[in-house]
């Protein structure tokens, strides 16, 4: 495998990085659509942004399946069925005609395209040593910061010129080049594991014995409330942006282009600063800047200091902190397993979106008159990820980092 690595390394990153993009281009490029989903379904775009919520809700559930899917059977198969059924939902959201229908279709998507998600993080162990795990999750966000760079200015584009249905069209396109690529270049990865039980007794008792391990528990759920972050973000931008700041669809795609350059640019930072700190420090620092961030974008929303150019910076801020937060805290979690790394990353990957899925929600039931909640749900967010933080680590011994072996 480190043979491969030598001779392959920037390709499959590229193929990782695309395989981590699928969920979140899925959600970015129908963004603009919304009010004319809402339109065209007689509805309003706060009931439309419940897809948002219903798509990250399968998310977390179908990780919690895929990732024994993935120890049985080798990793590719698996991606082959759930990016398929993804394409095919494409279409049953493309014919949809009631908003509960495209909630329907949009969940069913998400069951087969969480796959991509699950298998991106879990070959990042198989084709890379534990302690390049936060530096090649850098490296792969590079791929993932296109969505929120591309994808609501193309779905602008694309709703405006020839209307929201095409979204969906594109999207199906997009997939399919990316299970292509899976096809014929991402090399092996890990044999299938015949001895990975899918019964559920075994595979909960899996998921425990991953939880119980503290290294493990602390970093993947104080980074899961971290990344909550992102997803109030994106649910409710959409209504921050083009409901009470009364942006065009064209303009918020701008914005959310440019917001995404914080989010890529503290990504590529953290690989810079990898080579001096480490991954603890920078998690730890990264919060406390999270905390301090959302406190001041909270005041500023209560007093109604914050116009257009306020909300983007305050935003901005708020996603670069989330680059230095989301690598580490992953890759910390991971460092500490020794096998069953397909269900570490799944339940990995169910604790972050079943977090965020919870908090964006609660911004579509809400149904924003104003900025004030957004930041509010942050504050009490980052608060929650530091407080899990500093408990797990008071109880925590030194970092630990496993090997695979090939």
């Amino acid at each position: 495998m480190s043979e491969i690595r030598k001779k392959g390394g920037t390709l499959i990153i590229l193929i990782l990085g695309s395989l981590m993009a699928v969920s979140p281009f899925a959600i970015d490029l129908y963004l603009p659509a919304f009010a004319q989903i809402a339109k065209d379904l007689a509805t309003t775009p706060a009931k439309v942004s419940l897809s948002v919520s219903s798509y990250m809700v399968g998310i977390a559930v179908g990780q919690l399946f895929w990732g024994p899917l993935l120890d049985r059977y080798g990793r590719k198969k698996p991606l082959y069925f759930g990016l398929t059924v993804f394409i095919l939902c494409c279409i049953g959201c493309m014919e949809s005609n009631t908003v509960g229908m495209l909630l329907v279709f949009r969940f069913i998507q998400a069951l087969g395209g969480c796959v991509a998600l699950t298998a991106a993080i879990t070959m990042v162990r198989d084709f890379f040593p534990a302690k390049e795990s936060a530096r090649i999750l850098s490296m792969m966000m590079l791929i993932l910061g296109l969505s929120p760079l591309l994808a609501p200015t193309a779905g602008g584009f694309i709703t405006a010129a020839w209307g929201w249905h095409w979204v969906f069209i594109i999207l199906a396109l997009l997939v399919s080049a990316i299970l292509t690529n899976l096809i014929y270049f991402l090399p092996h990865a890990r044999d299938p594991d015949p001895t990975v039980s899918l019964k559920l007794n075994p595979m909960v008792k899996t998921f425990v014995s991953i939880l119980k391990n503290r290294q493990f528990f602390t970093y993947s759920v104080s980074g899961s409330f971290s990344f909550a972050l992102m997803f109030l973000y994106v649910a409710g931008s959409p209504v921050v942006f083009m409901g009470i700041l009364h942006v065009t669809p064209q303009a918020f795609g701008g914005i959310f282009a440019l917001l995404a350059v914080a989010f890529i640019g503290s990504n590529q930072v953290n690989i810079l600063l990898l080579r001096k700190y480490s991954s603890e420090l920078i998690y730890q620092t990264a919060i406390w800047s999270q905390i301090i961030i959302t406190l001041v974008f909270l005041i500023g929303a209560w007093n109604g200091w914050l116009g257009l150019t306020g909300t983007m910076v305050m935003y901005f801020l708020c996603l670069a902190s989330l680059g230095l937060t989301y690598p580490n805290a992953s890759a910390l979690a991971l460092q500490s397993v020794d096998t069953n790394f397909g269900s570490a990353s799944a339940l990995i990957g169910f604790l972050q979106i079943g977090v965020a899925g919870l908090a964006s929600t609660a911004i579509g039931l809400i149904n924003l008159h104003s900025i004030t909640p957004v930041p509010a749900m942050m504050l009490i967010s980052s608060l929650i990820a530091l407080g899990i933080l500093l408990t797990g680590k008071r109880k925590l011994p030194n970092i630990r980092y496993t090997e695979v072996l090939h």
